[in-house]
């Protein structure tokens, strides 16, 4: 086949101009309803946190914890609302258990985490810091306004002081995950020593803050954006998206995720 002369120089400007740089991966957050959520990052690592994923408002929640993927399941706190199926899921995937000493530990000999998947390398306890996934990660523990127990009835036992985790992804976005808490005024401090990109907020009230006092903590973290959770699962859980976005204004742009549905950052 010939080609005709004249196309030539058009063809060779065509061969040296640069091609368009394929955009970046992102960082894919997923909500499967009440404070559970998964974090994909950019490399492919998957980290759960507070994964009671067989919540009443997530209909696949069964078939989610047979097929989840997970390198890491953060616990913010000992109820059974956000140990959830970490147990299941842990066993299954292998992920290290990620929480606050005494928690981990009781995870552990009370549930029945695996213990070869929990250590001094993925315990902590506020204010530290770990970092994991071979650096893909860095997770620091922050406090929580709230109680910890693990069991349910008489069985109970102490589940350690509760929490929140600030997520650090590597190439990615700075998460914070307030656990179950109410506004406290050291929420301040988070935005001292981290720029929160995406706050996943309690708002349903009753067990924690609802959308009046989730949109003071908003104002004191001063994240990019918010993503309500912890609402709906239950009656008594009345808070929703549409009253914290009133509350917070312009302070801050509030993003729902739709149970089982995901969110790039």
């Amino acid at each position: 086949m010939r080609i005709h002369a004249l196309l030539l120089p058009a063809l060779a400007i065509a061969a040296l101009a640069p091609t368009a740089a394929a955009a970046p991966p992102k960082t894919t957050v997923t909500w499967y309803g009440h404070a559970a959520f998964k974090i994909e990052t950019p490399n492919g690592k998957t980290i759960l946190v507070d994964p009671w994923l067989q919540n009443p408002a997530n209909p696949k929640g069964k078939d989610d914890v047979k097929s989840v993927k997970a390198d890491l399941i953060l616990v913010t706190h000992g109820h059974f609302d956000h140990v959830g199926d970490a147990v299941e899921i842990g066993k299954r995937t292998k992920a290290k258990l990620v929480a606050t000493f005494d928690l981990g530990n009781g995870i552990v000999s009370t549930l029945g985490y695996p213990k070869d998947q929990w250590g001094m390398d993925s315990g902590g306890n506020v204010g530290g810091s770990l970092t994991l996934l071979d650096g893909e990660v860095t997770v620091t523990f922050v406090p929580a306004v709230h109680s910890s127990t693990l069991g349910e009835g008489a069985k109970t036992v102490p589940g350690g002081e509760p929490g929140g985790f600030v997520i650090a992804v590597k190439g990615g976005p700075t998460l914070y995950h307030t656990g179950d808490t109410d506004v406290f005024g050291d929420m301040a401090q988070i935005a001292k020593f981290h720029k929160i990109d995406v706050m996943l907020a309690c708002i349903g009230g009753h067990f924690t803050m609802g959308p009046d006092r989730a949109a003071e903590a908003v104002r004191l973290v001063k994240p990019t954006l918010v993503v309500p959770m912890h609402f709906g699962t239950f009656p008594l859980l009345a808070g929703t998206p549409a009253d914290l976005a009133k509350k917070v204004g312009a302070a801050s742009k509030v993003t729902e995720i739709k149970i089982g549905a995901s969110q790039q950052f």
